[in-house]
């Protein structure tokens, strides 16, 4: 999970072996509150039965394309989605996601933590010296 406003990293979920993200969010089971706004991708379709302040894109039938309200919608919420898949590109940086994990099973979870946090740190000391420029 990412806070929109600021970028960081909240909080982290692992699992054995290949498993897909909403699966991987249902087995968390993160008391995640109904104030806080989820924004998924395709694959979250049926969130909204879990967490009722959720959205995910509208996806098109197959006879008919999506009109013109729906892909405004699709774009804004991409648009505002676009800081989580930042984020993930800066873990794929650090290789830890981008790559098949050849190390024991039992430490990946802490180095993805590791690097979670070396990120948020990054995050912070890049935000402190832009707020030191300003002053």
């Amino acid at each position: 999970m990412v806070d929109q406003s600021t970028g960081r990293i909240i909080c982290t979920a692992f699992a054995k072996g290949r498993v897909h993200d909403f699966r991987l969010f249902k087995q968390s089971r993160l008391p995640v509150s109904s104030k806080i706004q989820l924004l998924a991708d395709k694959g979250y379709q049926g969130i909204l039965n879990l967490h009722s302040n959720s959205q995910t894109p509208k996806k098109k039938s197959r006879k008919a394309a999506l009109d013109k309200p729906d892909r405004h919608y699709n774009r804004d919420l991409a648009r505002r989605r676009v800081i989580a898949e930042h984020v993930n590109r800066r873990l794929k940086i650090w290789r830890i996601v981008a790559e098949r994990y050849r190390n024991r099973r039992k430490r990946f979870g802490l180095r993805f933590n590791l690097i979670a946090d070396l990120y948020n740190y990054e995050l912070a000391m890049l935000h402190t010296s832009t707020s030191d420029l300003d002053s």
